[in-house]
């Protein structure tokens, strides 16, 4: 029997910058090693969540605002 478990690793604290947050998250990844990779499109920034780790992502490319 396959048992369907969830657990909120972003989003859950409301639209924002932090690390807990995402602010119009555009696009979704998971890998063979279940990280987690967000891109965090209006906060310039793509977000990562390593397998286990349920509190705060890293940010892996951008986060110093918008390019030109």
């Amino acid at each position: 029997m396959w048992a369907q478990n969830g657990v909120t690793i972003a989003g859950g604290h409301g639209k924002g910058g932090a690390t807990n947050q995402l602010s119009n998250p555009y696009g979704l990844f998971v890998d063979d090693d279940q990280t987690v990779i967000i891109a965090d499109f209006r906060n310039h920034r793509i977000m990562q969540w390593k397998n286990g780790d349920t509190t705060n992502g890293q940010i892996v490319a951008g986060g110093k605002g918008q390019g030109n």
